[in-house]
């Protein structure tokens, strides 16, 4: 199935690896060119070069994405190098701050909400004027079932997550006139990294609340924001998609 992609210029946030790389490179399967963002270099260069082997265009760029001034100029360096930016998948986010919120610290808290949402609407709003202009856009922030069910010790980071939900929805109002759209998945539990170095009971436990009762892929999720990026989905805008696999669902 033609996705419409071809040739389109996409920017992923965190792209360098776990769920953002897999993004990243579904595009480029797709014939899209990919630009990535994100403070890791190393991770960016490698990503680069996989996505480069598929034929298509890549370009990688440290960024922090709390930075709005870093932001803009590297949305000008994508467009520069590849051309108009037309699709963006924020895909950025910190969890390093796992404690109650009677002991939490100020500024992990304030890191947070600096990444995980002031980083998703610097994003947002450095690659709208382009949007703009091509008169079309695609737009899919990657959120967390821990922003629908709330994550013990783990306030900023659900908090955040939560919130892009009402951004997205803001933004699929507002944009809807340039033929934009703005929608978010909520991943459940992911083999990536962060998962990996858990406990194995703790692993075992998560695993008995999804109804495959097995940790999902990072390509689960990105078939699914490339599809939400297409032509294919062109009436598709303001949602949330549940990838949790059933973590959300209620059971006896």
């Amino acid at each position: 199935m033609d996705l419409g992609l071809k040739n389109r210029v996409v920017a992923v946030t965190g792209g360098a690896r776990g769920i953002g790389k897999a993004i990243a490179l579904e595009f480029a399967r797709e014939g899209a060119n990919v630009g990535l963002l994100d403070i890791f270099d190393e991770g960016l260069a490698q990503t680069a070069k996989e996505i480069e082997a598929m034929g298509v265009k890549a370009f990688g760029l440290h960024c922090d994405v709390g930075d709005h001034e870093a932001v803009n100029a590297s949305f000008a360096k994508l467009s520069a190098e590849l051309g108009p930016v037309t699709v963006l998948v924020n895909s950025a986010a910190v969890l390093d701050n796992v404690s109650k919120i009677e002991i939490m610290d100020q500024g992990r808290w304030e890191r947070d909400l600096r990444v995980n949402l002031t980083g998703v609407f610097n994003c947002v709003r450095g690659a709208l004027p382009t949007m703009q202009s091509e008169q079309w856009g695609r737009i899919v922030s990657i959120s967390s079932v821990a922003g629908v069910l709330g994550g013990f010790g783990q306030a900023g980071y659900s908090a955040t997550k939560s919130a892009l939900l009402g951004l997205m929805k803001t933004v699929a109002l507002e944009q809807g006139r340039y033929n934009i759209t703005a929608n978010v998945v909520f991943p459940g539990i992911i083999a990536t990294e962060m998962f990996q170095f858990m406990r194995d009971d703790m692993k075992e436990r998560i695993r008995k609340r999804i109804i495959f009762k097995k940790e999902g892929e990072p390509a689960d999720i990105a078939w699914a924001v490339v599809f939400l990026c297409s032509e294919k989905a062109r009436y598709i805008t303001g949602v949330a998609l549940d990838l949790s696999a059933g973590i959300t669902l209620f059971t006896f």
